[in-house]
């Protein structure tokens, strides 16, 4: 007969509710303006993402996919506590980042 081994588990550090804000904030992704997500427009949030992916000097990628890419993360990690409306002009940002961008 087989005994089973029980693993025993290690404590566990405690980990924070806002892990993504923490990401947001201290990635190599891009260093993004203060409040660039809570913008009036679609169009003023992607030209805020198109500064901080063009001055940032922690990003890897080139410009426009680290500025998608902070944008996506965002909606992606928001998304249950945003409201249509809101999630609908972070969605329309997409667009006009790609516009702004050149992309499409």
């Amino acid at each position: 007969m087989s005994k089973k081994i029980r693993k025993v588990s290690h404590p566990r550090r405690k980990t924070t509710k806002r892990w993504s804000q923490r990401v947001t904030n201290r990635s190599d992704a891009l260093t993004l303006e203060e409040g660039v997500f809570t913008k009036a427009t679609p169009r003023q949030i992607a030209l805020s993402l198109k500064r901080s992916a063009d001055r940032s000097k922690r990003r890897k990628a080139d410009p426009y996919r680290s500025a998608m890419s902070m944008l996506t993360f965002y909606i992606n990690r928001a998304g249950k506590g945003l409201s249509k409306s809101r999630k609908q002009k972070l969605e329309q940002a997409k667009d006009a980042l790609r516009a702004v961008y050149g992309k499409g």
